[in-house]
Protein backbone atom coordinates (compact mmCIF):
# COMPACT_ATOMS: atom_id res chain seq x y z
CA UNK A 1 0.00 0.00 0.00
CA UNK A 2 1.48 3.28 -1.13
CA UNK A 3 -1.39 6.43 -0.56
CA UNK A 4 0.17 9.86 -1.74
CA UNK A 5 -1.75 13.17 -0.97
CA UNK A 6 -0.95 16.69 -1.61
CA UNK A 7 -2.70 19.80 0.25
CA UNK A 8 -2.23 22.87 -1.67
CA UNK A 9 -3.45 26.69 -0.34
CA UNK A 10 -3.00 30.11 0.23
CA UNK A 11 -0.07 30.85 2.86
CA UNK A 12 -1.52 31.05 6.57
CA UNK A 13 -4.50 28.38 5.87
CA UNK A 14 -2.52 25.72 7.54
CA UNK A 15 -1.36 23.56 5.06
CA UNK A 16 2.05 22.09 6.30
CA UNK A 17 0.15 21.94 9.33
CA UNK A 18 -2.49 19.52 8.00
CA UNK A 19 0.04 17.72 6.12
CA UNK A 20 2.19 17.33 9.15
CA UNK A 21 -1.14 15.77 11.07
CA UNK A 22 -2.01 13.42 8.78
CA UNK A 23 1.89 12.05 8.70
CA UNK A 24 2.50 12.00 12.64
CA UNK A 25 -1.13 9.84 12.53
CA UNK A 26 0.10 7.54 9.84
CA UNK A 27 3.81 7.43 10.94
CA UNK A 28 2.08 7.11 14.85
CA UNK A 29 0.02 3.92 13.47
CA UNK A 30 3.70 2.26 12.01
CA UNK A 31 3.56 3.04 8.68
CA UNK A 32 6.64 4.74 6.14
CA UNK A 33 5.83 8.61 5.79
CA UNK A 34 7.15 11.32 3.65
CA UNK A 35 6.30 14.71 4.06
CA UNK A 36 7.84 17.62 2.13
CA UNK A 37 6.58 21.14 2.07
CA UNK A 38 7.00 24.30 -0.32
CA UNK A 39 5.83 27.61 -0.24
CA UNK A 40 6.21 31.06 -1.52
CA UNK A 41 8.56 33.69 -0.23
CA UNK A 42 5.75 35.43 1.22
CA UNK A 43 4.49 33.94 4.56
CA UNK A 44 0.50 34.87 4.13
CA UNK A 45 -1.33 34.79 0.93
CA UNK A 46 1.68 33.26 -1.23
CA UNK A 47 1.05 29.88 -2.54
CA UNK A 48 1.65 26.94 -0.08
CA UNK A 49 1.59 23.06 -0.62
CA UNK A 50 3.10 19.96 1.11
CA UNK A 51 3.20 16.74 -0.07
CA UNK A 52 2.33 13.91 2.16
CA UNK A 53 3.39 10.06 0.96
CA UNK A 54 1.85 7.04 3.58
CA UNK A 55 3.28 3.21 3.07
CA UNK A 56 3.49 -0.05 4.79
CA UNK A 57 6.76 -0.71 2.94
CA UNK A 58 10.01 1.74 2.60
CA UNK A 59 9.10 5.03 0.18
CA UNK A 60 11.15 4.96 -3.09
CA UNK A 61 10.91 8.45 -3.80
CA UNK A 62 8.95 11.38 -2.24
CA UNK A 63 7.84 13.24 -5.49
CA UNK A 64 4.32 13.20 -6.73
CA UNK A 65 3.63 13.71 -10.24
CA UNK A 66 -0.30 12.38 -10.23
CA UNK A 67 -1.72 12.39 -7.06
CA UNK A 68 -4.82 10.13 -5.87
CA UNK A 69 -5.36 12.60 -3.36
CA UNK A 70 -5.44 16.19 -3.05
CA UNK A 71 -7.04 18.71 -0.58
CA UNK A 72 -7.75 22.35 -2.78
CA UNK A 73 -8.22 24.73 -0.26
CA UNK A 74 -8.91 27.69 -2.27
CA UNK A 75 -9.35 28.54 -6.33
CA UNK A 76 -6.03 28.20 -8.03
CA UNK A 77 -4.71 25.06 -6.17
CA UNK A 78 -8.37 23.47 -7.40
CA UNK A 79 -7.27 24.76 -11.05
CA UNK A 80 -4.01 23.15 -10.33
CA UNK A 81 -4.56 19.96 -9.15
CA UNK A 82 -7.34 18.76 -10.58
CA UNK A 83 -6.19 18.18 -14.15
CA UNK A 84 -3.22 16.21 -12.29
CA UNK A 85 -5.01 13.70 -10.46
CA UNK A 86 -5.26 10.10 -11.41
CA UNK A 87 -8.49 8.28 -12.45
CA UNK A 88 -10.36 6.90 -9.58
CA UNK A 89 -9.10 9.88 -7.29
CA UNK A 90 -10.48 11.55 -4.28
CA UNK A 91 -9.92 16.07 -4.84
CA UNK A 92 -11.64 17.56 -1.42
CA UNK A 93 -12.58 21.36 -2.29
CA UNK A 94 -12.96 23.93 -0.15
CA UNK A 95 -15.80 25.29 -1.67
CA UNK A 96 -16.23 28.73 0.49
CA UNK A 97 -13.42 29.71 -1.74
CA UNK A 98 -14.27 28.07 -5.10
CA UNK A 99 -16.90 28.96 -7.70
CA UNK A 100 -16.73 26.34 -9.67
CA UNK A 101 -17.48 22.80 -10.08
CA UNK A 102 -15.11 20.19 -11.34
CA UNK A 103 -14.40 19.86 -15.16
CA UNK A 104 -13.67 15.93 -14.83
CA UNK A 105 -16.10 13.13 -13.90
CA UNK A 106 -13.62 10.68 -13.77
CA UNK A 107 -12.63 11.58 -10.14
CA UNK A 108 -14.48 12.14 -7.22
CA UNK A 109 -14.78 15.65 -5.80
CA UNK A 110 -16.00 16.41 -2.19
CA UNK A 111 -17.29 20.00 -2.16
CA UNK A 112 -17.16 20.90 1.80
CA UNK A 113 -17.71 24.50 3.11
CA UNK A 114 -14.82 24.63 4.90
CA UNK A 115 -14.73 27.90 6.28
CA UNK A 116 -18.28 28.15 7.22
CA UNK A 117 -17.76 25.26 9.46
CA UNK A 118 -14.82 26.48 10.98
CA UNK A 119 -16.95 29.27 11.70
CA UNK A 120 -19.50 27.73 13.19
CA UNK A 121 -17.13 25.90 15.51
CA UNK A 122 -15.90 28.97 16.74
CA UNK A 123 -12.31 29.67 14.87
CA UNK A 124 -11.91 30.25 11.33
CA UNK A 125 -8.13 28.85 11.50
CA UNK A 126 -9.89 25.27 11.53
CA UNK A 127 -11.01 25.24 8.40
CA UNK A 128 -7.90 22.79 7.46
CA UNK A 129 -8.97 20.44 9.86
CA UNK A 130 -12.55 20.38 8.32
CA UNK A 131 -10.87 19.33 4.81
CA UNK A 132 -8.66 17.18 6.40
CA UNK A 133 -11.41 15.40 8.33
CA UNK A 134 -12.91 14.76 4.61
CA UNK A 135 -10.25 13.89 3.17
CA UNK A 136 -10.28 10.69 6.14
CA UNK A 137 -13.52 9.42 4.38
CA UNK A 138 -11.28 8.20 1.35
CA UNK A 139 -8.56 7.03 3.40
CA UNK A 140 -9.12 4.45 5.32
CA UNK A 141 -5.26 4.08 6.64
CA UNK A 142 -5.72 6.78 9.00
CA UNK A 143 -8.68 7.06 11.59
CA UNK A 144 -10.21 10.12 13.09
CA UNK A 145 -9.10 8.30 16.09
CA UNK A 146 -5.43 8.23 14.92
CA UNK A 147 -5.52 11.58 13.81
CA UNK A 148 -6.99 13.01 16.98
CA UNK A 149 -4.37 11.26 19.03
CA UNK A 150 -1.62 12.31 17.07
CA UNK A 151 -2.84 16.03 17.01
CA UNK A 152 -2.85 15.58 21.04
CA UNK A 153 0.55 14.05 21.27
CA UNK A 154 1.89 16.60 18.83
CA UNK A 155 0.33 19.74 19.41
CA UNK A 156 2.33 21.98 21.33
CA UNK A 157 1.52 22.13 25.11
CA UNK A 158 0.22 25.90 24.98
CA UNK A 159 -2.00 25.07 22.41
CA UNK A 160 -3.49 21.42 23.74
CA UNK A 161 -6.48 23.35 25.22
CA UNK A 162 -7.60 23.89 21.21
CA UNK A 163 -7.67 20.26 20.74
CA UNK A 164 -11.73 19.71 21.27
CA UNK A 165 -12.21 22.50 18.50
CA UNK A 166 -10.03 20.78 16.48
CA UNK A 167 -11.14 17.56 16.94
CA UNK A 168 -14.82 18.92 16.46
CA UNK A 169 -13.78 20.12 12.90
CA UNK A 170 -12.34 17.27 12.05
CA UNK A 171 -15.74 14.94 12.25
CA UNK A 172 -17.26 17.46 10.98
CA UNK A 173 -15.63 17.08 7.98
CA UNK A 174 -15.43 13.48 7.86
CA UNK A 175 -19.42 13.50 8.43
CA UNK A 176 -20.08 16.20 5.56
CA UNK A 177 -17.61 13.98 2.84
CA UNK A 178 -19.41 10.41 4.21
CA UNK A 179 -22.76 12.27 3.47
CA UNK A 180 -22.07 12.91 -0.34
CA UNK A 181 -19.70 9.79 -1.01
CA UNK A 182 -23.24 7.71 0.11
CA UNK A 183 -25.19 10.11 -2.35
CA UNK A 184 -22.77 10.11 -5.01
CA UNK A 185 -22.81 5.66 -4.63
Amino acid sequence: MQKEIIISGFGGQGVLFAGQVIAYAAMDSGKEVTWIPSYGPEMRGGTANCTVVIADHEIGSPLVKNPPLVIALNLPSFDKYEPMMQTGGTLVVNQSMVDRGAKRDDINVVFVSANEIAEQIGDKKLTNMVTVGALLAALPEVTLETLEAALKAHLPARHQHLLPKNYEALRRGFESAKEQMAVAA
